[in-house]
């Protein structure tokens, strides 16, 4: 009798421990092909509003979404199950290791892979930033694994089954030799879950990589030239038509403030190519060389609301929402804002060149830019200038508001560009 069914797509690394599970547990799982990419289908948004996968919708009607839940709902459905642990504390250690390969691990590594398959569009620093950041977090798994055979206790769990599935795509494109030399732990943890019964009833023949997948520039196709055509002339209204019909032009749309100030001399384009092309001191090299910052101003900007601040990926989603919403300046703007800290004790702090000598007329665009202090940099101030280099290279921790008067190192950050 059928169990029910899951909205997703092939290889989908949120869906295949899913399948897993329902598969040992004998219960009849159809998959029904959505994929948000691609545009999900119209009724699909009445099972899931927001359109993401996976989904599940069970014989009965049950529908439910988020793929931690529905991994635990298909492994309760066997009352002697082992999957989920013996006491209360193994089962939170299991929610807690799916959590963090869910929200942890996969949102950097699919920063690292995705552009170099051509998934997302290519940027060298973000996708070299992807890695650091996949590789740190790789690197907690990597030190438990040190001592431990599986995640949970000393047998097999929903644990593994999940993370196994949610680190999948990192061996399949960018896990080569040299990574598996120094991740061991990880290697050996993920080939012995990769090769249980239940894992390979629903996942193909594990191959490893020698090599990472590079990236390739997509190839410009040469431009095609058409015949001009002669477009006939128009014959001249009558005088009198001209004055009845007189054209409704539409309002002229606003003009940015900043178009006031003129062209500059230093075209941002061409600092925001040699940022996302060349190495970070090369980059920072030429900006101080090149950029003037009697045309530009610097600024340093700080969030007000620090001590709300919880997990890093909220927070770099914070980020991300300021970005956005920063759209209508872009042209005048360059900059990067992070999080530094750790996860209940961080703060979002960044540097950013604008167009001008005021910062309003460039952030105040977005309708948060209120939720931000911005200090004015003077670049001939070591501190200043050595804040600016730090901020936008990701490399070396910050000292922000003060807090506890220490540094804090760079957790995760977004560059405006």
């Amino acid at each position: 009798m059928p169990f029910g069914k899951i909205y997703t797509y092939p290889q989908n690394p949120r869906t295949t421990a899913l399948l897993a599970v329902a598969k040992e547990n004998g219960l009849e799982i159809e998959t029904i092909h959505e994929e948000p990419a691609r545009g999900v289908s119209a009724g699909y948004f009445k099972i899931n509003p927001l359109g993401k996968v996976p989904t599940f919708q069970g014989d009965d009607g049950f529908v439910l979404s988020e793929c931690i839940a529905i991994a635990v709902y298909l492994a309760s459905q066997n009352e002697k199950t082992t999957l989920l642990g013996k006491t209360k504390q193994d089962y939170a250690s299991i929610l807690r290791w799916m959590s963090f390969a869910n929200s942890e691990i996969l949102s950097s590594l699919g920063g690292w892979f995705r552009p170099l398959i051509g998934r997302d569009p290519y940027n060298r620093k973000n996708v070299d930033a992807a890695q650091s950041t996949t590789l740190r977090v790789v690197g907690v798994l990597e030190e438990h694994l040190l001592t431990q055979t599986f995640l949970v206790g000393e047998r097999l769990t929903l644990a593994d089954l999940f993370a196994t599935s949610i680190i999948a795509r990192g061996f399949q494109y960018v896990f080569c030799k040299e990574f598996r030399q120094q991740y061991p732990c990880v290697t050996r943890w993920y080939e012995l879950i990769r090769n249980q019964p239940i894992y390979t009833a629903v996942a193909d023949k594990l191959e490893f990589i020698d090599e990472a997948v590079k990236y390739t520039p997509p190839k410009k196709e040469p431009k095609r030239q058409e015949p001009k055509k002669e477009t006939p002339k128009a014959a001249p209204k009558p005088e009198a038509q001209e004055e009845e019909e007189e054209e409704v032009k539409p309002a002229p749309k606003p003009k940015h403030p900043l178009e006031a100030l003129g062209r500059s001399t230093f075209v941002l384009d061409d600092w925001k190519r040699k940022y996302s092309n060349s190495e970070t001191p090369e980059a920072l090299a030429w900006f101080w060389e090149n950029a003037n910052l009697e045309e530009y101003s610097l600024w340093r900007v700080n969030y007000k609301y620090n001590p709300e601040l919880t997990q890093v990926f909220m927070s770099s989603n914070l980020i991300g929402g300021f970005f956005n919403r920063l759209e209508a300046s872009r042209k005048y703007i360059f900059g990067s804002a992070s999080v530094y800290g750790v996860s209940g004790d961080s703060a979002i702090a960044g540097s950013f060149v604008i167009r001008g000598q005021e910062a309003p007329p460039a952030f105040d665009v977005a309708p948060d830019w209120e939720s931000y202090e911005y200090i004015k940099l003077d670049p001939r101030n070591s501190d200043d200038k050595k804040f600016v280099e730090d901020t936008w290279s990701w490399e070396r921790p910050v000292t922000v508001d003060g807090k506890h008067e220490q540094s804090f190192d760079w957790a995760d950050g977004k560059v405006f560009k």
